[in-house]
């Protein structure tokens, strides 16, 4: 693959051993490639715990029909040696024995891949490996490839101990040397190395690789590219930190974050440059409604049942999120190739005191992204909600009465009118991309929203 130009700029910086803040330095060793097994054998339906990898299959293996859309999931293990750093960068080992696995999901042929892979560091929070960032519908419809790197100790555990005969020999901690993620970091990147050689991509080349992370995994990823990028050749083109933490070094790669309504917990803020963008979404909550659905019945198929949450409100709020972070990933892809930087978005507004949100009369947060979800309101939709152990990431939905309605809308084709009107002017600001604004106008004329 052709480096893009933030990757020519630290290699070339390196080279020269200039001693940039974007650069590495001019000693480091060749960036290791890890040794690659598979594709894996074995798909849904299958079991989990048979003993043959022939007769198994992969961890919450995406429901989506990817074959009518012209795609393929496979999976890989991926096996070398890798450095361990503490959190604050510190290298406290070198050359520590790994083995891991990576699930794809990429075209089946060339000519419908746009060479931009969207590389998704999992998830881990909730004890097993979570592609929260997977939008199947997004994703085929562009023509990029996702990937789902298990960097995590306990994310690898679980795997080991659903699957023994799929995932016994996985190993993170170097033998139970380093069970704090030590070693995820370089893990991580030598996936990114993985798929820039196309070993696990069935033949396709990538241009752009994009490294991907929501909450937790957005967490691990700044100290990445804090602290430990760098100390490394730089595999990924530009970074995406979802509903998490984002880094504060300046870097040669551009960083782009992208925050619910439930992440935004203060009016002070970090300030867009030319490296950094940060985009709030109204109303947006950090686990929402689109997310649960998609993996209530993975999570019956894999782990014997979809948790129940008592909250204290109505939860799952139902702003799309991932209309948005889909509009980033483009605005990124195209930041790397061209140079060209995303729009700056308007930030949530906050009262006097600098932690309390303004509301309007209805209770919907103000400034920000605002989807037509939002805009044009069938339900109050927040970021906040409280109660028993995630509650308070799952937002609040509570449908408006009849005579609300009314009032919002008293004419006939009020509501679809507002929709069109907010869809059209956030596609012309780049926060939503026409096909789901199309989608949008669909629901909103038969009444699903």
């Amino acid at each position: 693959m052709s480096p893009s130009p933030w990757r020519r700029l630290a290699l070339a910086a390196a080279a020269l051993g200039l001693l940039l803040p974007t650069s590495i330095p001019a000693s480091a060793a060749p960036a290791p490639v890890p040794r690659v097994v598979g594709p894996l054998p074995g798909t849904v339906p299958g079991d989990r715990l048979a003993d043959r990898i022939e007769d198994t299959y992969p961890f919450f293996s995406t429901p989506d029909d990817l074959a009518a859309a012209g795609y393929v999931e496979q999976e890989f293990h991926l096996s070398g040696t890798a450095d361990a750093f503490a959190l604050d960068g510190t290298k406290v080992a070198t050359a520590v024995p790994y083995t891991t696995r990576v699930i794809v999901r990429r075209p089946a042929h060339a000519r419908k891949f746009t060479g931009t892979t969207l590389v998704e560091w999992q998830n881990v929070t909730a004890g097993y490996d979570l592609d929260a960032l997977w939008n199947a519908e997004s994703v085929t419809r562009a023509g990029h490839a996702w990937v789902g790197v298990s960097a995590q100790r306990v994310g690898v555990d679980q795997l080991k101990a659903w699957s023994p005969a799929r995932y016994g020999t996985l190993d993170v901690t170097g033998a139970g040397r380093f069970t704090a993620d030590e070693l995820s970091y370089d893990v991580y990147t030598q996936a990114g190395r993985a798929i820039d050689s196309g070993a696990v991509m069935g033949g396709l080349r990538t241009k752009t690789l994009l490294a991907i992370g929501a909450s937790q995994s957005a967490g691990r990823m700044t100290v990445l590219y804090d602290r430990v990028l760098p100390q490394q050749q730089p595999v990924f083109d530009g970074y995406g930190f979802i509903v998490g933490t984002a880094p504060t070094r300046v870097g040669a790669e551009p960083v782009f974050q992208v925050l619910s309504e439930t992440d935004v917990r203060t009016a002070q803020r970090p300030a867009d440059t030319d490296r950094f963008r940060r985009w709030e979404v109204a109303g947006a909550a950090h686990s929402g409604y689109e997310g649960q659905v998609y993996r209530a019945p993975i999570s019956e198929r894999d782990l014997g049942g979809a948790p129940q949450y008592d909250c204290d409100r109505p939860a799952f709020s139902r702003i799309p999120m991932h209309h948005v972070t889909a509009a980033s990933y483009d605005h990124l892809r195209r930041w790397v190739e061209r140079g060209t930087p995303p729009p700056t978005a308007r930030p949530l507004e906050f009262e006097p005191d600098g932690v309390t949100k303004k509301r309007d009369a209805l209770g919907l947060a103000l400034g920000g992204i605002r989807l037509s979800q939002l805009a044009a309101p069938r339900a109050l939709n927040t970021g906040d909600n409280s109660g028993e152990t995630f509650c308070r990431l799952f937002g609040t939905h509570v449908p408006f009465d009849a005579a609300t309605l009314a009032r919002l809308y008293p004419e006939r084709g009020d509501y679809v009118h507002q929709v069109v009107t907010a869809d059209v002017a956030n596609v012309h600001a780049g926060y939503l991309q026409p096909a789901d604004a199309r989608q949008n106008l669909v629901d909103a004329i038969g009444g699903t929203r």
